[in-house]
């Protein structure tokens, strides 16, 4: 199909559409809202339900109840919205419910700002809620692979019957870019028949779905968590994904970037080669599972002596990028957070001055 010019978080609502779901519960929180303003006109005329809820804490419960019934849904938010939906979150993982959460990051903590960050890592990829469980994080460098990434996130969600997460700072939702959205990346709902609480007619058959996250016993409780965890450690197998960018030259330095500030990372590398100085990068598409074989592998390399973890916050990914590494090469981080986002002149004087 031809491509369109679309904002982010408008392509972000019309990708939902064109995956198949057609369920959208939010509360308006910059920088996302435009996606419920577009949904809430989009939807109904795609035969689709929009509601608004009176806080981020009834959505995630709204987000809750379609799942457990085996519907497609989703909701997008940002930072401080997506903390309060972490309770309903764990509720939904601990249930093994499909949904699909997006979270355009603003700046933190607390009510921050509006302008580009990535200091949602850590309540992405280490449970922003209670208990032990795992979302499937993913995280979009451009408008066209996040419509992708939200279109796939729907059959990832429903093959794990586990919350998707599609983290974008504020500049996916913000710009634009020309888009398409693929049709073989439409897709319909799977196997809700064996596990959705799907009506009174369960009551007079042999097997009746249950949906719930209580254990009051302690072995019930081990043996649902015991599950959870060889789904998470299946989507380390099955579902890492990653980019590599200059893996090809004797690199002396490695950098680790996602998002947006991979974007300016690839210009860093391009710079630095016209100057005689080689720098690879691997941009994590999945934050969890993160790449760590990838990482690890790229940074051992003969003439490889350091390693960069360059993102939008203030150190949280570095922790992961250091635990892949083990201690084999030099580990530093180097961001900015709270909208002013590091220059490739910036990162390409921190390169060379550690070279």
């Amino acid at each position: 199909m031809a491509k369109v010019l679309m904002k982010g978080n408008e392509a972000i609502g019309e990708a939902a559409i064109r995956a198949g779901c057609l369920n959208y519960f939010a509360y308006p929180i910059t920088p996302q809202s435009e996606v419920a303003e577009y949904l809430s006109k989009r939807m109904p005329e795609a035969g689709g339900v929009f509601l608004q809820g009176e806080s981020e804490v009834a959505v995630g419960y709204m987000i809750f109840g379609a799942a457990g019934a085996g519907a497609r849904v989703f909701t997008t938010s940002s930072s401080p919205g997506v903390s309060l939906m972490s309770e309903a979150i764990s509720y939904i993982a601990g249930a093994q419910c499909p949904a699909v959460f997006v979270n355009i990051i603003r700046g933190g903590p607390g009510l921050g700002g509006i302008l580009p960050s990535q200091a949602d890592y850590f309540q992405a990829t280490k449970g922003g809620g209670h208990g032990d469980y795992r979302l499937l994080v993913m995280a979009p460098a451009s408008v066209q692979e996040a419509v992708e990434m939200v279109m796939k996130a729907f059959p990832l969600a429903e093959k794990y019957r586990n919350p998707v997460m599609i983290l974008g700072d504020g500049l996916i939702g913000q710009m634009m870019e020309p888009v398409e959205f693929p049709d073989g990346l439409r897709s319909e709902p799977t196997n809700k028949d064996d596990w959705a609480t799907n009506g009174m007619d369960s009551r007079n058959s042999d097997k009746q779905n249950l949906v719930k996250s209580l254990f009051l016993d302690p072995k019930a409780l081990n043996d649902n968590n015991l599950a959870l965890k060889a789904k998470y450690d299946r989507m380390k197998i099955e579902e890492v994904r990653y980019e590599p960018y200059n893996l090809d030259s004797p690199y002396q330095a490695l950098i680790v970037s996602y998002g947006t500030m991979s974007r300016v990372c690839r210009t860093v590398i391009d710079n630095l080669k016209s100057e005689g100085i080689e720098v690879a990068m691997i941009r994590p598409q999945t934050l969890f599972p993160f790449p760590e074989k990838a990482i690890h592998d790229a940074a051992d390399v003969d003439g490889c002596k350091i390693v960069f973890s360059i993102e939008m916050s203030m150190g949280q990914m570095v922790e992961d990028v250091e635990r892949c590494i083990k201690g084999k090469r030099p580990v530093e981080w180097y961001g900015k957070c709270g909208g002013d986002v590091p220059t490739p002149e910036e990162i390409m004087e921190i390169i060379k001055e550690r070279l």
